[in-house]
């Protein structure tokens, strides 16, 4: 029971809970959480998601919809949905592991680099309890998908409005920085950087200004960065489109 409180009580009691957790190194119970939690939210979603529109606008946008007869176009719309289902938990079951592992790496490697080395294991454990934010945030986000009777692609990001991206009258590239601004996310990043603190004797104020920094170059590369080539690419060599 004592490996399951642990992780629980870094939640409510961060700043004394996390020193405990991450010196017995409880990173099973957090990850297992974490890929439970991912692949219900993936589930949820797949089994309320109306594939219908979003396989049409692809058809339309390749100009294959004109080949499909009704009945298959119907058999595309079946195997869209049972793609979102597989693919919504292998997000749990394989993607979610190899994050954590990553994150674990990205933390070790950090603290050699500034002479202050960790235990694997503790990273591990830093990295596994600083996602449990994200987990709650998908167990909330399946309970919600659950209730819906039909959901569309655009409703995942306002489902559960935790980031200043909810707000109105937000442009595209507003939407998208703003989506950065994140309940759940800011507190993920304060729990890494205690857990950091925790796992590598740092003082806590510089490591939680090392996560925000490590927080700022995720969201310049994988929320900024990435759309933004995407987007480029999908202009094709007529030039840029309008922004997303």
């Amino acid at each position: 029971m004592t490996s399951l409180a642990q992780p629980a009580r870094v939640l409510v009691d961060p700043f004394d809970g996390m020193g405990a957790a991450i010196e017995a190194r409880r990173w099973v119970w957090p990850l297992l959480f974490l890929c439970l939690s991912v692949s219900l939210s993936g589930t949820a979603f797949a089994l309320r998601w109306n594939a219908a529109p979003a396989t049409i606008q692809r058809l339309q946008t390749s100009g294959d919809i004109g080949r499909y007869s009704e009945s298959e176009l119907s058999d595309e719309v079946q195997t869209a949905s049972r793609k979102a289902l597989v693919g919504g938990i292998a997000k749990g079951v394989f993607v979610m592991p190899l994050m954590v592992l990553l994150l674990a790496a990205v933390l070790w490697f950090t603290a050699w680099l500034l002479g202050t080395p960790g235990a694997f294991g503790k990273m591990m454990a830093v990295a596994s309890i600083a996602m449990l934010p994200i987990a709650l945030y998908h167990l909330i986000f399946a309970f919600c998908a659950a209730a819906q009777y039909s959901m569309t692609e655009a409703q995942v990001q306002t489902l559960v409005p935790s980031s200043l991206a909810a707000l109105n009258g937000l442009s595209p590239k507003a939407q998208q920085l703003l989506r950065a601004v994140d309940f759940f996310n800011l507190w993920s990043v304060g729990l890494l950087g205690l857990g950091f603190s925790a796992a590598t004797g740092m003082r806590k104020g510089r490591a939680l200004l090392l996560a925000v920094v490590l927080y700022a170059m995720y969201v310049g590369v994988f929320m900024i960065g990435l759309p933004a080539m995407a987007a480029a690419r999908g202009a094709g060599p007529g030039g840029m489109r309008g922004g997303r």
